[in-house]
């Protein structure tokens, strides 16, 4: 399956975004990952296999979900919902997980691990390893394992081990470092399921691929629902993954707008947010290059998310392409307007979303009356915030909000 993106792409870059930024000891792996990826997109079987994981795990195709007491209270625009959250493990992040834990067999290679935020990709990472008999390590912050502790007992429970890094801001970026230290130290028998579109090649076209089950689906459902395609799709932007997979499938559609929502944070100050497409310059991270925050002298800057899995320093390099050619507008959502988009939706649809998803939904609740009746907005409601409930209540809390 290709897109309109894979013009773009020669030999593991998107434009000038891309690459492979690594040391010689992860070469040869990500030469044998990507000889395997190829070879499997090739191989009717490999996709059997895949779609059928899709169906009998995740329990794809997931729902098309029109809002429509938020759609008669905002007035303006239909908003409809793509549902990641009602996938086995609560988000898109099984999509993924699922076609490298396929290829992980494929390689003959017995262990996987994982760098995770919020939580759900390392659920959606165990989840495959105990699917396929794989042993599974995730790295996490220690600050993250705070705030997400329902998904260290799930990643434990389907016989993970969790990891704490206690280094840096204790988060994402950290989690991620660490894996790829242990990957560069294990490579022979273990895979690192890279849960975004970042990364070296074959990384980021291989997420996305993964990931694009989201937009076909969607192309689909939207077409039979309306017969015709949505005139605004938004997302929220970590890394990219969710992002990616809904828009790539429609990014020939001159007619169809686009807006990945960032994490706006605190605010608009470096260190306050994680904006890294609205706010950030090209650079290299974690073994590609793409738009990245960074201080007066090009460090790695510190950032920060009310959402667990929105507060990464760096974004997907197909995403910065899309930026750049203007087919994709970016904008940020703040922490205050992500967790009243939370109440907002929870109690207009009896739907609560995942703090990352709720910037998505705190975007669409601006552009809704902004949009004629009879326009169509749809938005990719990537996860479900059962994980987050603990850290919104404390957060309303000390608002002096009552629930």
């Amino acid at each position: 399956m290709t897109t309109a993106s894979d013009n773009a792409t020669r030999a593991g870059y998107f434009g000038p975004y891309g690459g492979q930024y690594v040391p010689e000891t992860l070469m040869a792996a990500l030469e044998q990952l990507s000889a395997e990826y190829d070879k499997a997109m090739g191989d009717p079987g490999f996709r059997g296999d895949l779609d059928r994981c899709y169906r009998e795990i995740a329990g794809r195709p997931s729902e098309l979900y029109f809002c429509r007491r938020l759609t008669e209270a905002l007035g303006g625009a239909k908003i409809y919902l793509k549902r990641e959250d009602m996938n086995h493990t609560g988000a898109h992040k099984i999509n993924n997980t699922l076609g490298q834990a396929l290829l992980t067999l494929r390689m003959g290679k017995k262990r996987v691990i994982a760098e995770t935020g919020a939580g759900q990709h390392g659920v959606a990472t165990a989840m495959a390893a105990a699917v396929f008999g794989l042993d599974c390590d995730v790295y996490m912050g220690t600050e993250d394992i705070r705030r997400q502790s329902l998904n260290v007992f799930r990643m434990r429970l389907m016989g993970a081990r969790v990891i704490g890094v206690s280094s840096g801001q204790c988060t994402l970026k950290d989690a991620l470092n660490e894996a790829m230290r242990d990957w560069m130290g294990s490579v022979e028998h273990t895979h690192y399921i890279i849960g975004t579109v970042a990364g070296p090649h074959p990384f980021p076209a291989m997420v996305r691929e993964f990931q694009s089950c989201i937009g076909r689906e969607a192309r689909k459902q939207m077409l039979s629902a309306e017969g015709r395609l949505p005139d605004l799709i938004v997302a929220c932007v970590g890394g990219g993954s969710n992002a990616a997979g809904i828009f790539a499938p429609m990014i020939a559609d001159a007619s169809v707008r686009m807006i990945g929502v960032e994490a706006g944070g605190r605010s608009l100050n470096l260190g306050d947010h994680a904006a890294s497409l609205s706010l950030g310059r090209p650079g290299v991270l974690h073994g590609s290059l793409s738009y990245i925050l960074q201080d007066a002298d090009g460090q790695t800057a510190d950032v920060h998310s009310v959402s667990a899995g929105l507060d990464y320093p760096g974004v997907g390099p197909e995403l910065a392409y899309w930026k750049d050619i203007g087919r994709v507008g970016y904008t940020t959502c703040g922490d205050d307007e992500a967790i009243d988009a939370v109440v907002t939706l929870s109690r207009a649809e009896g739907i609560i979303p995942a703090l990352e998803s709720a910037h998505a939904v705190a975007e669409a609740i601006k552009q809704a009356p902004k949009m004629k009746k009879g326009q169509i907005l749809l938005v990719n409601l990537s996860g479900r915030g059962d994980k987050d409930c603990n850290e919104i209540a404390s957060i309303l809390e000390r608002k002096g909000v009552k629930i």
